[in-house]
């Protein structure tokens, strides 16, 4: 009895601090925080997963991010406030308990001058040497929150705040494919050339966005990915 009631003390709480809102006329979102969190990243991709094996009429998709989701449906046959419905039931069953990793995934980071021109700035950032700043980030295992930007781009945290060195004030025209960097609190990996304003800090040859694959994208949100130094 007791247990049943802290957990639904635990389940009014988290009402309160989630949100539900339109996003346009086709799509809602469920925000969960406003903060990188696992936790809150554990909740979004759970109710994403829950929409997604058992969809409500009129859903077309469910995309989670770090700490939301974002339900789009058809107006033609759904409206918000259904919406809104659907979701509360979806949340009353979630699982409070944080997943285990869906995979752990090494991925080899090729260090050279050529491949890692942004190194000595981060270092300069953080007042390290390049040794000290590649330690720091080799010793961490990053969770993969979400995919965007680009097809496979995975966005993955949390790199240790010594060595967050904020984005570039000008980005590059051109980001070599499978360039690795960090941007604050995050770090990635490009699948594809591309502009972009991380400080990159390494490169893989692994292939992280194949269109013609049955599962195009290496890296999925609810990895986890361990860098290894070639």
């Amino acid at each position: 009895m007791l247990r049943s009631c802290a957990f639904c003390a635990l389940l009014r709480l988290f009402f309160i601090l989630m949100r539900i809102f339109p996003l346009g006329d086709s799509a809602a979102t469920i925000e969960f925080g406003n903060e990188i969190s696992a936790g809150f990243n554990s909740r979004s991709l759970s109710l994403a997963k829950a929409l997604s094996s058992n969809p409500f009429a009129g859903m077309n998709e469910a995309v989670p991010a770090y700490a939301s989701v974002t339900v789009y449906f058809n107006t033609r046959s759904t409206q918000f406030e259904t919406v809104k419905s659907e979701i509360a039931t979806r949340l009353s069953s979630l699982p409070t308990d944080k997943p285990n990793a869906l995979r752990i995934i090494e991925i080899p980071i090729l260090i050279s001058a050529k491949t890692s021109p942004d190194l000595d700035r981060v270092g300069s950032f953080a007042h390290l040497t390049v040794d000290q700043v590649l330690e720091i980030f080799l010793s961490k295992i990053y969770r993969v929150h979400m995919l965007g930007f680009l097809p496979g781009f995975a966005y993955m945290a949390e790199v240790d705040d010594r060595i967050a060195a904020p984005r570039l004030v000008t980005p590059r025209t051109k980001v070599p494919k499978g360039s690795i960097g960090i941007a604050g609190r995050q770090t990635g990996i490009y699948p594809l050339e591309s502009p972009g304003g991380w400080n990159i800090i390494g490169r893989t040859d692994l292939q992280m966005f194949d269109p013609e694959s049955d599962n195009p994208c290496l890296l999925k949100p609810g990895d986890e990915v361990r860098f290894v130094r070639e």
